[in-house]
């Protein structure tokens, strides 16, 4: 389905009459529904981390380098984040503070395994990862739709552009956005679309492992290294 059968089959619900062309069009109603369509991907998009829209970024190391940009296509770090590099076995440890960041700087002290923290639109990492050194993370890409060459794109402006993940899901939100913006009762829509999402999201999770009895270590724990501080 292209973003334009997607609008098409909302305005079977919508008090709106079905559209020919949506993106070519001058009518403002046909304006409205391009608007609709990007705000309503966007927020699907956002809504979940999708393993669809999941990237892995590589920072390559050159010994001296601490500053670094993030992928073209890059919207926004998992909840979980995590850097991994090839020269340790733990992970690089994520520093969420301004202030000891700032006081790791001023001070010229690092970890053994390596920090990182995320300011300016840009990763930094100390120690500088070595000459040869990979540094790798997940991220979200911000490009949630094809054209009709399949080349990722930000946004539609199309009407054979392709939504990457579920059309139905983008009409359900369609629909209840459209309510919702002409202050029209939308619960049962934000229901129905909720209830479609929670059924996608089971499902993209993939397979669970069964575990009997409890387990022995919690699910997040790392293998223990000491943290030395080096002048």
């Amino acid at each position: 389905m292209t973003v334009l059968t997607v609008i098409q089959s909302a305005c079977g619900t919508l008090p709106l009459n079905r559209p020919d062309a949506i993106f070519a069009s001058q009518e403002r109603e046909h304006f409205e529904l391009q608007v609709l369509a990007n705000m309503a991907a966007d927020h699907i998009a956002k809504d979940y981390e999708w393993q669809k829209l999941k990237g892995v970024a590589t920072i390559n190391g050159d010994g001296t380098t601490e500053d670094f940009n993030f992928p073209a296509d890059y919207d926004r770090m998992l909840k979980k984040a995590e850097l991994r590099t090839s020269r340790h076995v733990a992970a690089l440890r994520h520093v969420t503070s301004s202030d000891q960041w700032l006081d790791m700087s001023i001070r010229q002290f690092n970890l053994v395994a390596g920090a990182w923290t995320i300011h300016g639109d840009q990763i930094h990492i100390k120690p500088a990862p070595a000459n040869g050194e990979e540094v790798k993370y997940f991220y979200m890409s911000s490009k949630w739709a094809l054209d009709s060459n399949a080349t990722p794109k930000a946004a539609f402006s199309a009407d054979n552009d392709t939504f990457r993940l579920s059309e139905k899901l983008l009409e359900l939100c369609m629909i209840w956005k459209w309510r919702a913006n002409k202050g029209l009762a939308y619960g049962e829509d934000f229901g129905n679309y909720e209830d479609a999402k929670e059924k996608l999201i089971t499902a993209d999770k993939g397979s669970r492992i069964l575990t009997i009895g409890r387990d022995r270590l919690p699910s997040d724990a790392q293998i223990a290294l000491p943290e030395a501080i080096v002048p």
